[in-house]
């Protein structure tokens, strides 16, 4: 069945409106008519089944019939990723998505050499991912931050992750030893990091500094192979 994600509350009988071009993904790509049913959801008041109750010139109306799954949340789980080029970006977010982060943090480091940022274009493609993937929300996508600045205001009982190309004690005897809670991964830019920037981050009391293997991985790579080991060691795969 179609799942839609949408920004309107949903309680029984509830209108909800889709946006416009989502309208048309639902009528001119899935031929969808009145009375024809899909699952919706909105981050906040679970997965509902909806109906299609009008089909109008501009746009649909939806009616939630029955909430079918309550609200849920994946583990407290950031993805922090120097910005490299655009197609790589928008793969590492797709990816966050569907491997469970609840959020991506882009940061700007000294070697940081990428493609114009478009935000909008993120946030869409981990909508997308959420609404293929069955999660019951859509992951945050920020503005580039510079990294000095990220770590300066580092949220107090949250760990990171470093994935450390240089090297790193192995990932996930490491990660089970630190522990569950509030996480963050962190993979740097095509160049990796500076000394200076490698210095700091493993210097900082919060830091678990990983190996990713005996290969050097592009960032779309590291981050898809980061988030796995991570799942795996001590996120909601080992649950």
């Amino acid at each position: 069945m179609i799942r839609l994600h949408v920004t309107s509350p949903l309680a029984p009988a509830a209108p909800v409106a889709p946006t416009l071009d989502q309208s048309r993904y639902l009528t001119q790509v899935m031929r969808l008519k009145a009375g024809d049913e899909l699952l919706v959801f909105n981050g906040r008041d679970g997965e509902w089944r909806c109906t299609v109750a009008e089909v109008l010139k501009k746009g649909v109306i939806l009616r939630a019939e029955e909430q079918v799954r309550s609200q849920t949340f994946g583990p407290d789980l950031e993805l922090i990723v120097a910005v490299v080029k655009k197609a790589r970006v928008e793969t590492i977010v797709e990816k966050a998505a569907e491997l469970g982060a609840r959020r991506v943090r882009l940061v700007l480091t000294k070697r940081t050499n990428a493609d114009r940022i478009r935000l909008d274009r993120l946030d869409a493609i981990a909508e997308e991912a959420a609404e293929q993937t069955g999660r019951m929300d859509v992951p945050a996508v920020d503005d580039p931050i510079k990294l000095d600045a990220l770590l300066d205001g580092w949220e107090t009982g949250r760990r990171l992750m470093f994935c450390d190309e240089t090297g790193g004690a192995p990932a996930v005897s490491s990660l089970r030893d630190a522990g569950e809670g509030p996480w963050s991964i962190l993979i740097g830019p095509e160049g990796g990091f500076s000394p200076e920037e490698g210095e700091r981050l493993r210097s900082l009391p919060f830091t678990t500094a990983v190996s990713l293997g005996p290969r050097i991985l592009r960032a779309d790579t590291a981050a898809i192979a980061a988030m796995t080991l991570w799942q795996a060691a001590v996120g909601d795969w080992a649950r």
